[in-house]
């Protein structure tokens, strides 16, 4: 596993006369607090240090700033296998193009870089097949995958068969929150998983009673739907008013599959929200040392009534998250993907 400086060289602010030439697409994976592929564009225009340009390849071009694809529509279908017409003949000359969504279009001679965000198609249970081959493809024909934690690059490989070298560690950007100074609810993030939720509910709802708030359940449209089907007290946010929910929580319980970067688990860390978290191998990564981590849903109410009224525990969760949260900042995504840019235009 190839890890890159988090640093990088950069270039002071205004020095573009050598300033390496990026296409990003902006249909790249969408986090719970907002399009992960924009924010990364917004922190690389912010630190000046490439001649950025922005396309779509999935779907229409929502500015007068981003590139257009002539013929998108029609190629679309064939980039999402991994095939079709080389990208970098639609673009002007780049020196290194970066994808994240499903599709992944050849280039003729442009260096590539991928990044896989989602494990779950690489997962036996998806049956979606097709990321898998299509990756493979990918790097055959030389691109670089980035996965956002080393337990994540270890599964890339493994399932890809694809050799260490040809995966490097970058985490994505986690877009900049408002801190949360008198937040009273308890938030809960879903993501990728609701049974531990539903043995929890019960518990989580009576705590909530007890303590004169609610419960704020921020989740997909299809999951939202299984809970209100059971009828279980709680309000339910949708993923588009992630930022709203964490700006009210006094404390997050962050459930997930580990097949994703915890993007609202870091965000809540830097708005100075006490976090619960499972202690996944990727939690454990990432969150440890930060967040509370449970090895089972039975401790989960113990803790959170350590955090909720502990003031000296809240205190010391509040100041460890914050300085967690930095390994994580924009800024700092930025400088690591244009270390990466450069070493994949000089590999």
């Amino acid at each position: 596993m190839a890890t890159l400086d988090q640093r990088g060289a950069c270039p002071r602010p205004g020095f573009v006369s050598d300033a390496l030439r990026v296409g990003l697409d902006l249909d790249g994976s969408l986090e719970s607090l907002g399009d992960s592929m924009n924010d990364l564009a917004n922190a690389l225009d912010a630190v000046r240090a490439c001649e950025l340009v922005r396309f779509r390849t999935l779907s229409a071009r929502r500015s007068s700033g981003e590139a257009r694809l002539v013929g998108r529509a029609v190629w679309a279908p064939l980039w999402r296998r991994g095939v079709g017409p080389a990208i970098d003949r639609f673009l002007a000359p780049l020196d290194v193009i970066h994808l994240a969504g499903r599709a992944t279009p050849p280039t003729k001679s442009t260096p590539l870089v991928i990044s896989v965000d989602d494990l779950r198609p690489l997962r036996g249970e998806s049956r979606e097949y097709q990321r898998i081959n299509q990756l493979r493809r990918a790097v055959d024909h030389g691109a670089t995958l980035v996965a956002s934690t080393r337990i994540a690059s270890h599964e890339v490989q493994r399932v890809l068969h694809v050799a260490r070298t040809r995966v490097v560690v970058v985490p994505p950007a986690v877009p900049l929150v408002e801190p949360t100074t008198n937040g009273t609810r308890l938030v809960v993030n879903l993501t990728g998983v609701v049974e531990p939720f539903f043995t929890l509910s019960r518990e989580l709802v009576s705590f909530a009673q007890r303590h004169g708030t609610q419960v704020e359940a921020v989740t997909s449209a299809k999951v939202a739907q299984r809970i209100r089907s059971r009828g279980i007290d709680v309000r339910l946010r949708a993923r588009s008013e992630a930022r709203l929910a964490l700006s009210e929580a006094r404390v997050v319980l962050h459930i997930s599959d580990g097949a994703r970067f915890p993007s609202f688990a870091i965000a809540a860390l830097a708005a100075g929200v006490p976090t619960i978290a499972r202690d996944t191998a990727i939690n454990r990564e990432l969150l440890s040392g930060a967040a509370a981590l449970t090895n089972s849903d039975a401790e989960v109410p113990a803790v959170l009534e350590d955090l909720w009224d502990n003031s000296s525990r809240r205190a010391i969760a509040v100041a460890a998250g914050r300085s967690r949260a930095q390994d994580f900042a924009p800024a700092t995504a930025a400088r690591a993907y244009m270390s990466l840019y450069r070493e994949a235009v000089r590999g």
